[in-house]
């Protein structure tokens, strides 16, 4: 019978029509009522439920509704719907509302900042600030992202990292990636594209997508060599020149202009994804790539180190040509970068706030990347290091091998949180974005242990 598989709770706040509606729907998909069976009339279920029969009529309508029964005049419900061949349906019923990220002692992934570099009071009050000022949330944003974010970082991104652009050049997105895959309907499919090995997998993913050819080109100790983009013939080139060659260092000025000539010789773009430039701390920062040359040279910045991992919002500045073909494909684009977070981070660059925060973060930054560095040489002697300046780490290779799930299974029993993107049986990466200066030294020689513990097993 029908009754068999419909539970009624009186007590719940779920109403009683919306009980019956999903008794008799989950009766359906899971087959226990198969179509063409007979339902119970309104006042037999009016009767047997002892529940009125408006309760009933509410129920069965929203079933006919949505075509999982039928009303033959004059004849009845029957079941409408057939789920006989269909797998039945998986029910979730693990309660997760108390699960709670873990806590990691001591965290050297890439995941969170440093709490001491960011004010989160002003930032608060430059989200309060656009939330008061209703008539800014009642309409969509703006595709190419809010106008008075697209001034604000003119004036940022050309005083800080001397990017050569207009306004109208400028176009926001979603993060990193969301940049990307816009650049590259804009660019076209089936390119060729050359990059640094292992630095930018989220690219690789955005390239392959469009049916990119990847290519790796060679480095010395100055960056990218000519003679492997000769050998290539890429497309588009993209580069992180704060971390370039075999060394990790900033690409000297006359690398960069090779790279430009080849470039402009050969019809190609750069990519220059100038993650972090501005919290370069042991030197000044160097003017970008596309200081140079605004031609061949697409600029993305983002602000997800340098402000908050939660604010997705980056940027690149587009040569005049390729804005031709933005400028085509804007009807059909939708901003998804949170339109709140765009005027509030416009008035938070506007404010000058991000001037005292780079200078408070280079200072943060400089004291920690010297902690690690000391920490890492002197529980890791003999190790190969690598420093990444604006990525905030340092990459351990061992004279050795290890069992690295071992050592995973370890590190995590430990709460210990090293970074993901470095991993093998010799390579491993502490980020220091966000672990406290306090912590460093303990977590480091912690780790040395357990390294060591399981390369004994071998």
């Amino acid at each position: 019978m029908l009754y068999d598989f419909i539970i009624i709770d009186k007590n719940s706040k779920k109403p009683l029509y919306r009980q019956i509606y999903h008794s008799v729907r989950k009766a359906i998909e899971n087959g226990n009522l198969k179509k063409g069976d007979r339902l119970p009339s309104i006042r037999e279920l009016s009767l047997a439920l002892s529940l009125s029969k408006t309760t009933i009529i509410a129920a069965y309508d929203q079933l006919c509704a949505e075509g999982y029964i039928l009303n033959r005049p004059k004849s009845g419900y029957f079941v409408a719907a057939d789920f006989e061949n269909r797998p039945k349906i998986a029910e979730n019923t693990e309660d997760n509302s108390k699960n709670e990220n873990k806590y990691y002692e001591y965290d050297f992934s890439t995941k969170s900042i440093d709490s001491n570099v960011i004010d989160l009071a002003i930032w608060r009050k430059e989200i309060k600030n656009i939330i008061n000022r209703s008539y800014l949330l009642t309409s969509y944003g703006d595709a190419q992202g809010e106008e008075a974010l697209r001034y604000a970082l003119q004036k940022y991104a050309l005083g800080i990292r001397s990017v050569n652009s207009k306004m109208t050049n400028i176009i926001v997105g979603a993060g990193t990636q969301a940049v990307l895959y816009l650049l590259c309907s804009l660019i076209g499919c089936g390119k060729r594209v050359a990059l640094q090995k292992s630095s930018f997998v989220q690219s690789e993913f955005v390239f392959r997508s469009f049916g990119y050819e990847i290519c790796y080109f060679d480095s010395d100790d100055l960056g990218l060599t000519i003679s492997s983009l000769d050998s290539i013939k890429p497309d588009l080139i993209l580069v992180n020149p704060n971390f370039s060659g075999k060394r990790g260092l900033n690409m000297p000025v006359t690398r960069r202009l090779e790279m430009i000539r080849w470039a402009a010789d050969h019809g190609a773009y750069i990519i220059e994804d100038d993650f972090n430039g501005e919290l370069r701390y042991s030197s000044h920062p160097i003017p970008c790539v596309q200081y140079y040359d605004a031609q061949h040279t697409i600029y993305i910045g983002s602000f997800s180190k340098v402000l908050l991992p939660s604010v997705r919002i980056s940027y690149m500045v587009l040569p005049e040509g390729l804005m031709n073909a933005f400028a085509e494909s804007k009807p059909y684009i939708n901003q998804i970068a949170s339109k709140t977070e765009q005027l509030a981070l416009a008035g938070y660059l506007n404010s000058g706030k991000m001037d005292s925060h780079i200078r408070r973060a280079r200072r943060v930054y400089l004291e920690k990347s010297r902690q690690t560095l000391e920490s890492i040489k002197k529980y890791f002697p003999g190790s190969k290091l690598t420093f990444n300046e604006t990525a905030m780490y340092v990459a351990v290779q061992l004279p050795y091998t290890v069992k690295r799930d071992e050592v995973d299974k370890l590190l995590e029993e430990h709460a210990v949180r090293l970074m993901t993107s470095i991993r093998s049986d010799r390579d491993f990466g502490f980020c220091f974005s966000g672990i406290p200066i306090n912590k460093i030294d303990e977590g480091t020689r912690l780790v040395s242990e357990i390294i060591s513990n399981a390369s004994a097993d071998l």
